[in-house]
């Protein structure tokens, strides 16, 4: 494999999710753990955590708020339950804007969790050790709302984990979840797929197989 700034570059988020789940293993196996992916990237890394811990695997869908004049500026994220957070791009923007920019998002959300849930609720967190996975973290934004609607459920312990991130992101993250688990930190970071040799875009029918095969393995028959 190749080397970046003294880390390792993935073949792929398989193999970076295994990279995570190495580092889980030992605290988290067997402990009844519910491990949420964040689609589409996210739910690989989530199934390998998942696979080596013996945990519940399920889809998490959160969506970042756009600003109204430039797209590609996140004003905050959304989480399904209506979880919020609002950076500081949005102060300058009227509410009532910002409550349509969240209307449109917590309907795109929704049809997401139709397309990768079939519209199920997600497991109970109640009591339980819950890890949020992605496969990497550039602001981090779009995973403060999850982690705000996890601590809402009762999750007794949140784990935020990622094959990489830079040296800072919103410092939120740090703030609300309980432990932050990264393979790589590299001191160069400009995006997420540096550390990846395979880094393709994901379709929403790969997610969907791959969430169908763990269950599958799980359970013994698609449910």
């Amino acid at each position: 494999m190749g080397m970046i700034d003294e880390g390792r570059v993935f073949v792929d988020r398989r193999d970076a999710g295994f990279e995570v789940a190495k580092l889980l293993e030992e605290n988290y196996k067997d402990k009844n753990a519910l491990v949420l992916g964040i689609p589409r990237g996210g739910v690989v890394i989530a199934y390998e955590i998942a696979n080596v811990i013996h945990g519940e695997l399920a889809v998490v869908v959160t969506k970042k708020l756009p600003h109204p004049d430039h797209e590609e500026l996140a004003i905050g994220a959304a989480a399904e339950d209506g979880s919020l957070y609002l950076t500081a791009y949005s102060g300058h923007i009227s509410h009532d804007t910002i409550q349509h920019i969240i209307d449109i998002q917590l309907k795109e959300i929704q049809s997401r969790v139709r397309r990768f849930r079939n519209s199920a609720a997600l497991p109970d967190m109640n009591g339980r050790i819950v890890i949020i996975a992605d496969d990497g973290i550039a602001t981090g934004a779009t995973l403060v709302p999850a982690i705000k609607m996890c601590r809402n459920k009762n999750a007794a312990k949140i784990i935020v984990a990622a094959p990489v991130s830079g040296t800072t992101y919103v410092p939120e993250i740090n703030a609300l979840a309980d432990e932050v688990v990264i393979v790589e930190r590299p001191d160069d970071f400009y995006a997420v797929g540096q550390v990846y040799e395979d880094f393709h875009h994901l379709e929403d029918e790969e997610v969907v197989d791959l969430i169908n095969d763990f269950k599958r393995a799980k359970y013994g028959a698609k449910r």
